[in-house]
């Protein structure tokens, strides 16, 4: 909706209002009677004193003789005495025939009445309106939920997951809302993060290489040489040789050590990330699970059994990203998700209709690097479900993966407390 329609309608209904108030507050000031027809039956009377079926019944009112008694009256509810007459607004004037006081006329009043049924009708009117102006305001925050709040959230979710290091889920581009250009600059901003990362990671495996060929062609002739310094030794026939010997051997180690440890710190910077599980409500992992299924792949919403799950709400969030984005990468079918409990965990099932991967494959896809046969022409580092396989350990839970009879199962395994 239009701000400036909304605005426009709003203060329609506010004029609507102030209109119907003074025409109500006008309407309730007219309390007197016609004074024409109360001539007129005050005349028939007079002319007709004690012939009731002459007199003129255009008006309701009550005619009392000097006493006070009451002689005739046209219907009920009209007031008896000139006490009950004021208090309810109704004109009482004397009867005067031939210069003498025959009593007195009470001309029955509707002010009471045309004041309640004016209330009536503008309590009506206001709660109409009211309704209006509220379905107004609903559609308007409804409008502004959709075009400006839904979109900041999502895109805040969007900068979370950036954050964790998640560049492959990208943001779905809508420019029917106000961070529609925004959106589009965060997507392009995340592409090229990921092209800055891939290089990043061609590098690093370049450097790798580099670092795996030198540690073999170190050790290959540090082996020899080991292995001659131990023949020396042997065959030494002195001390001062042998101790010579000795130390090459020694001195041979070292290098040998130094090599390795070089070749192991530099793929050793994944167990670096920080996990910090704290208990959850089991319902979260439903809104996770749709945040990570920006394809709408999965065919159904788990019922996930009500109970506390112990996980850092980031890392979980990683691990179902890499879980969906494996399976759109190498399975590209519909997925369904289950959940029950086993021991003293919940475990969330994930299972797509891929072609899965050979059973002695299963193992090494939780390894630093390693990848299944089936990957040939997909882009990937091998680090997924071995980063996701740390973040549940480190959870207190574990990654557990095994091929169905027709596709391919993750199951997450979380600590639970119901």
């Amino acid at each position: 909706m239009n701000k400036k329609i909304f605005a426009v309608l709003i203060i329609l209904t506010f004029v609507i209002e102030c209109v119907l108030c003074v025409s109500f507050l006008k309407g309730s000031s007219v309390t007197g009677q016609d004074p024409v027809k109360v001539n007129r039956c005050l005349k028939s009377i007079e002319e007709n004193y004690g012939d009731q079926s002459k007199y003129d019944r255009s008006l309701d009112y009550a005619l009392l003789d000097a006493d006070g008694r009451v002689l005739f009256k046209t219907k009920g509810g009209i007031s008896e005495n000139a006490n009950d007459a004021v208090k309810r607004s109704e004109a009482v004037l004397p009867l005067v025939i031939d210069g003498a006081f025959m009593g007195s006329v009470i001309f029955h009043g509707t002010v009471d009445e045309n004041i309640a049924s004016g209330r009536r009708t503008m309590t009506i009117c206001i709660i109409a309106i009211s309704a209006v102006q509220c379905a107004l305001i609903v559609s308007y925050y409804l409008h502004i939920r959709r075009t400006i709040t839904k979109p900041f959230e999502k895109m805040n979710d969007f900068a979370v997951r950036i954050a964790g290091g998640n560049l492959d889920v990208p943001l779905t581009v809508d420019r029917g809302h106000v961070f529609g250009s925004f959106t589009e600059a965060f997507d392009i901003m995340r592409s090229e993060l990921k092209k800055a990362r891939m290089a990043e990671k061609k590098a690093s495996d370049d450097k790798k290489e580099t670092i795996a060929k030198l540690s073999h062609d170190i050790k290959t002739p540090v082996a020899s040489i080991k292995s001659t310094s131990e023949l020396g030794f042997e065959m030494a026939k002195d001390d001062r040789s042998r101790e010579y010997f000795n130390l090459i051997n020694i001195k041979s180690d070292q290098i040998k050590a130094l090599t390795d440890n070089l070749f192991n710190s530099s793929v050793s910077e994944a167990t670096e990330i920080s996990v910090d599980p704290g208990y959850q409500d089991s319902a979260v992992l439903i809104d996770m699970m749709k945040s990570s299924d920006y394809l709408n792949k999965l065919r159904n919403e788990p019922q996930i059994p009500q109970c506390r799950v112990f996980i850092d709400k980031l890392r979980m969030q990683q691990t179902l990203d890499n879980i969906f984005m494996n399976s759109y990468k190498y399975a590209d079918t519909p997925i369904e998700a289950s959940a029950f409990f086993e021991e003293d965990y919940l475990v969330l099932k994930i299972t797509d209709e891929g072609p899965g991967v050979p059973d002695k494959e299963l193992p090494l896809l939780k390894e630093k690097y390693k990848r299944g046969s089936n990957t040939e022409g997909k882009d990937g580092a091998g680090l997924g479900l071995y980063i996701t396989d740390l973040f549940m350990q480190r959870s207190g839970g574990k990654l557990v993966l095994r091929n169905e009879e027709k596709g391919f199962s993750a199951l997450l395994y979380i600590r639970a407390d119901a």
